[in-house]
């Protein structure tokens, strides 16, 4: 009875032994994938702060662009009046000068 027991204690205690060293391989992978996870934590906070930073300099170039397009268009629309003008005074003068070709011909008819 006393050899099976004291069989039986050493196996408990060769299973305790396993054990415990299993639980110190376990504590190091924890500890391990804590640090991993860490890791990914501060790689993930790197990450989203260059996208905000990709948004903001993206919402600059979107404002600089349209800031370019605004002066374009007025430059455009002041373009175009001074053409408009023009326009008006050349019809103007063609009119001028076609009354003035009338009035060459009446005085032409007259002599």
């Amino acid at each position: 009875f006393v050899q099976k027991t004291e069989s039986s204690l050493q196996l408990m205690t060769q299973r305790a032994l396993e054990a415990e060293s299993k639980v110190e391989m376990l504590k190091q992978e924890i500890f391990i994938l804590q640090e991993e996870l860490e890791s990914s934590k501060a790689e993930n906070e790197n990450l989203r702060a260059g996208q905000m930073t990709d948004r903001e300099v993206v919402k600059h170039d979107i404002d600089f662009a349209l800031q370019n397009l605004y002066e374009i268009i007025m430059g455009a629309n002041w373009s175009i009046e001074q053409l408009t003008s023009g326009a008006e005074s050349l019809y103007f003068v063609a009119e001028i000068l076609k009354s003035t070709g009338k009035i060459s011909e009446v005085e032409e008819e007259k002599e």
